[in-house]
């Protein structure tokens, strides 16, 4: 899924996030705000993903 997307959704995707990972803050997703690569960077911090399985997780609630 590309970025513009995203960004498009980030409203329903965000309360996904939300529900399936706690650890992320409202702070945290306001500043992903649909940007994978941000995204990417807070899983690696605040779960130990590589960026591969957090893009893969990301792409799981966009299906």
């Amino acid at each position: 899924m590309n970025n513009d997307i995203i960004k498009g959704k980030w409203k329903q995707i965000s309360g996904s996030l939300k529900a399936n990972w706690a650890k992320l803050t409202d702070d945290d997703l306001d500043e992903i705000d649909g940007n994978l690569e941000k995204f990417q960077g807070k899983m690696q911090e605040k779960y130990g993903m590589t960026k591969d399985e957090a893009r893969k997780e990301f792409e799981k609630l966009n299906s």
